[in-house]
Formats: structure tokens, C-alpha cells, sequence
């Protein structure tokens, strides 16, 4: 099982492969199985060149093979051929020997995988089910198109957003919490519900991010996650609202989504620190998004529209020196509290020492 699992993770994401290799043996194959398999339904939801309902039964037909309601082998061949990654190509080619990884898993540990993929999988299904093309759509906006604009969908209230966040990703904070709690610190006094609450943040707040991060290309497929509850007082539009004619107005609700996402990962910080002190492993394995999401908001803060539109990265040097960082304050808990920017406003006793549970 170790050996398959480590090569699809090796071969399908190196920065979350450096997670997995810093995490307890315990969690590594539920989480990198579980990560594994959110990956595919990720790439089948993604592959646009297949039409919607295309996509959604392949989904069905995997969705049932991990919830265990069908036996019958899938095939993503053809799908596979559609990938422009190899990553995602071989993904797809070897669902089969990642599903056969599930029959190895402990009944507990199988229901936390199936019921997190239950809700990722729900959420991709409505988000493409929500941005697919409608006549209806299209006839609203007729005088968009009349004018040479794309049209372009967008979520109706940030409830639809926050929504969102937690299909994709705050439900994976969550497995985390309870994986890792089950198998590494089961007897640990903490605050249960106020730790599960964090770590769905935790995970909120990284989605957040991307979502605010790849902002422009999601514009040029057509689909805007800023809600229109809010773009509206604004008289903002998503057809443009990376004109610069609007870049004061667009920057100003911009960065208060920044703030939110900001104000999530301070609750993961929170959460990263109510582990008990002395794991560090899965304190890294927490610390290190954390501090990429931050160190991505400070860029994203700072871009003009005409940058955001470049795409912002964090380079591969940052990325170094935070994980050198992170590493060497781990064992120090007053270095380590200096590693969480101080505009990231996380605070309450957790962050203030760290070792209570130690």
C-alpha cells in the first residue's frame, strides 16, 4: 500500500507530498488516500473540454465506487486522454489501484474518508451544475453580449460562498481533525468543538485564498466566486470588473475577502497551536499552508489589477525559507509565535503559549 500511495503522491503533487512526507506514519496513508482521491474527482470536475453531464456522471460512478454503492470497475481512459497534465493523466489511469487502497483501511478510518469525499464530491457537483450554461443565463444577459462581453455567472450571496469553502475544503479540515485526533492524540484534553471549528476555518481559509488568487482566470471561464450581493452596491459587474475603470472600487471588496481569508488562517494558526506541543510533525504539517496563504495574501494585498492578472506566486525561494523557518522555531515555542505575521491578527491563549498540552 506504502508504495503505491507514495508514487501517485510524488508523481501528482510535490508541495503536498513535502506535507505528507513530515506527517506521523499513523495518518500518512489515510490522508494522502483521501487527498488522492479528491484529486481525481478534482480533474474529472475540471476537464472543460467534456461537456457538463459528461463530467457528472463520471463523478456519479466514482462518488458510488468509494461511498461503496457499486462494485463495477471505472475506466477514465478517454478522460485521461483528454488531460494536458501527466499528473492528472495518471490519476485518472490508476483510480483502480486507489480505490483498492481503501479495502486496507480500518472501518473508522474508511467512514472519515467516505464522508469527506461525500461532501467534496457534492460540492464539485453543484459547482458545475451552478456555472453551466443556461438559455436562461443567456438571455438575461443578451445586452451583455450585444456589447462584446462574455457573460459570466457569479455566486448570489457570500452565504453561497462560505458554502462553498466548506464543501471543497473546510470539510477537509475537519477530516484532518478528527483523523489525526483519532490515531495521534485521542486522550488530549482540548476545546473539541471550538478545535473542529478551526480547523474547518483552517481549510475555508486556504480555499479562500486560491479562490481570490486564480480570481482572473476563473473570470475568462466564465464564473465569478465573488457573490453579487456584494458586487452590486458597488455597481460593480463581473464582465468587468478588472477594467481599470474600476480597479479603486474592485480593490476595495477585493481586499476585504483578503481580510477574511486572513482572518480563517488565523484560526487555523489558533488551531495549529492547540495541538499538543509536542507533535511537532503535524504541527509543520499545519504551520507550512498556513504560512504560504499568509505570505500570498501580503502579495495579493499588494497587487494592482494588472498583476493580478499575471497571476501571483509565492517563489520557490519564499516557500524554502518558510519551511527552514518553521522547522528550526518548531522546538522553540517563542520563535515559533514569531512566525505568524502580527497582521494576521491571531491571538487567544493558544497562540500565546502553545505547550499547554504538551
Amino acid at each position: 500500500m506504502a508504495g503505491n500511495l507514495n508514487d501517485l503522491l510524488q508523481a501528482t503533487s510535490r508541495s503536498f507530498y513535502l506535507t505528507m512526507r513530515v506527517l506521523p506514519a499513523a495518518v500518512r496513508p489515510q490522508i494522502g488516500l483521501a487527498y488522492l482521491l479528491a484529486r481525481t474527482t478534482d480533474t474529472i470536475a475540471d476537464t472543460e473540454i467534456l461537456p457538463v453531464e459528461q463530467r457528472l456522471e463520471a463523478l456519479d460512478k466514482l462518488r458510488a465506487r468509494i461511498l461503496g454503492q457499486s462494485s463495477a470497475p471505472v475506466n477514465f481512459g478517454e478522460l485521461a486522454k483528454q488531460q494536458g497534465s501527466p499528473a492528472e493523466k495518471l490519476l485518472l489511469e490508476k483510480i483502480e489501484d486507489s480505490l483498492a487502497l481503501l479495502q486496507a483501511l480500518s472501518p473508522e478510518d474508511l467512514k472519515l474518508i467516505r464522508d469527506v469525499l461525500a461532501t467534496i464530491t457534492g460540492g464539485q457537483k453543484l459547482d458545475l451544475r451552478r456555472f453551466a450554461p443556461s438559455a436562461s443565463t443567456h438571455e438575461r444577459d443578451e445586452d451583455k453580449l450585444k456589447l462584446g462581453l462574455q457573460s459570466i455567472i457569479a455566486l448570489e450571496t457570500d452565504a453561497d460562498l462560505d458554502d462553498y469553502t466548506y464543501h471543497v475544503a473546510g470539510c477537509v479540515g475537519e477530516f484532518w481533525t478528527k483523523i489525526c485526533r483519532a490515531h495521534l492524540f485521542p486522550r488530549a484534553r482540548l476545546d473539541e468543538q471550538q478545535f473542529i471549528a478551526d480547523g474547518i476555518r483552517f481549510g475555508k481559509g486556504l480555499q479562500l485564498v486560491n479562490i481570490l488568487r486564480d480570481l482572473p482566470a476563473d473570470l475568462k471561464k466564465g464564473r465569478c466566486y465573488l457573490p453579487l450581493e456584494k458586487l452590486e452596491p458597488a455597481k460593480l459587474f463581473p464582465e468587468i470588473l478588472l477594467s481599470p475603470a474600476n480597479e479603486a472600487k474592485f480593490l476595495k471588496l477585493y481586499r476585504e475577502y483578503l481580510d477574511q481569508a486572513a482572518a480563517h488562517l488565523a484560526a487555523g494558526w489558533n488551531y495549529t497551536n492547540a495541538l499538543p506541543f509536542g507533535r511537532f510533525r503535524v504541527r509543520l504539517a499545519c504551520a507550512w499552508p498556513i504560512l504560504l496563504g499568509m505570505r500570498t495574501i501580503e502579495k495579493l494585498r499588494a497587487a494592482g489589477v494588472a498583476e493580478l492578472r499575471e497571476r501571483v506566486k509565492v517563489s520557490r525561494g519564499e516557500v524554502r525559507g518558510i519551511l527552514l523557518r518553521s522547522t528550526l522555531a518548531s522546538p522553540l515555542p517563542f520563535a515559533w509565535r514569531r512566525l505568524f505575521p502580527s497582521g494576521g491578527k491571531a491571538g487567544g491563549k493558544a497562540v500565546a503559549s502553545g505547550d499547554e498540552l504538551a
